[in-house]
C-alpha cells in the first residue's frame, strides 16, 4: 500500500494496483499546482463529506476515469443523478471492495455542497488492504468515538487533520493518537490557507516528545506501508 499526499486533504492510495483517490481538491489549491489533474488515476473516489475543499475535482475525475464514488448516501445520490458510478454507505457500515474492506465511521463536522444543498453527515474511512489498516479521519473534531476503533483494528497509520480552526489542531490530534492506540500519524488539512497554517517543526516536536511520529509530507510525496 502506498499513500501519496496531493495537498490539503487529498490523497491517492494504491492497493493491489488499484487507485483510490480521497477528497480531490487540486484545481482550487494553488499550493498543488505541480499536480497534473489530468494524469491522476482513479478506480475509486472516496469522499468524507460534501464541502468544496473535499469534492471540487470529484466530478471531473470520475467522468474521465469512470471511477466509483464511495461516500454517504446523500453524496453518492448527488453524483448518481449526474450519471456517475457510486457506492453509498453510512456510518458503521462496511463493504468488501476488490482492493480491500472499507468502513465508514463517525466524524464531527458539517457537510454541505457548495450551493448549500445538504451533504449528509460527515465521516471518515477505515481501509484494510494488502495486510495493512489505515484510518482516514476526514474533517473532524477530537471525538471519544475514536476509542472504539482499536477495539476492532490495529492501525498501521492514522491520517488526521491538524490545521485547527475548522478541525482538530495538533494538540487534539496527539490525544486522538492515544485514543486510536496508533503512534504513526500522517497529518493533513493544514497550510492550504491562512486559517490552518501551522508551525511544522513545533508540530513534529509535540509528537516526538511523546514518542510518536508525525509525518508531514510535501505535496506529491508518498509513503509505502
Amino acid at each position: 500500500m502506498t499513500i501519496q499526499f496531493l495537498g490539503h486533504a487529498s490523497l491517492l492510495l494504491t492497493i493491489d494496483q488499484i487507485y483510490i483517490l480521497v477528497d480531490p481538491f487540486i484545481s482550487g489549491n494553488p499550493k498543488a499546482s505541480q499536480i497534473d489533474l489530468e494524469a491522476i488515476k482513479a478506480d475509486y473516489i472516496l469522499l468524507t463529506h460534501a464541502h468544496q475543499d473535499h469534492i471540487l475535482d470529484a466530478e471531473l475525475i470520475a467522468k474521465r476515469t469512470g471511477a466509483t464514488i464511495v461516500s454517504n448516501f446523500e453524496i453518492v445520490s448527488h453524483y448518481q443523478k449526474m450519471g456517475l458510478n457510486g457506492h453509498p454507505m453510512n456510518h458503521g457500515g462496511s463493504w468488501k471492495f476488490d482492493f480491500g474492506t472499507v468502513k465508514y465511521v463517525n466524524a464531527i463536522h458539517t457537510s454541505s455542497f457548495p450551493d448549500g444543498t445538504y451533504g449528509g453527515q460527515p465521516g471518515g474511512f477505515i481501509i484494510k488492504g494488502e495486510h495493512k489498516t489505515i484510518y482516514i479521519a476526514g474533517d473532524t473534531a477530537l471525538t471519544y468515538d475514536m476509542k472504539l476503533i482499536p477495539l476492532q483494528y490495529n492501525l498501521d497509520v492514522a491520517i488526521l487533520p491538524i490545521g485547527d480552526n475548522f478541525t482538530m489542531g495538533v494538540d487534539d490530534a496527539l490525544i486522538a493518537s492515544d485514543f486510536l492506540e496508533c503512534d504513526k500519524i500522517l497529518g493533513y488539512h493544514f497550510d492550504t490557507f491562512g486559517y490552518i497554517e501551522i508551525d511544522h517543526q513545533k508540530a513534529i516536536q509535540t509528537f516526538f516528545e511523546k514518542d510518536k511520529d508525525l509525518m508531514l509530507l510535501a505535496i506529491g510525496e508518498s509513503i509505502a506501508l
